[in-house]
């Protein structure tokens, strides 16, 4: 699963030809979860409240580039990294 952003420990990855809606998978901790990107979501899993809200700040900065990467996902071309937070 390619790796799109990491920051502050968290790691941001979308599957290639993965199922609707459009989401992507957040791995923090020992903990794993599928976040829906519109609306930002957690679909499936559990990330602590602070790592959460983090997520969710960053999604909003970028909804447009992970929609982006995840039509690439879908066509099975490269995927483009994203900026983390600063």
């Amino acid at each position: 699963m390619p790796e799109i952003c990491r920051f502050y420990g968290i790691e941001i990855m979308l599957h290639y030809n993965d199922h609707n809606p459009p989401h992507f998978h957040v791995r923090y901790s020992g903990e794993n979860a599928i976040v829906g990107i519109s609306p930002i979501i957690i679909l499936k899993g559990n990330l602590p409240p602070r790592c959460y809200g983090l997520v969710v700040e960053w999604a909003t900065i970028y909804k447009q580039e992970l929609l982006e990467n995840w039509e690439l996902a879908r066509e099975h071309q490269p995927l483009k990294k994203i900026k983390p937070l600063d």
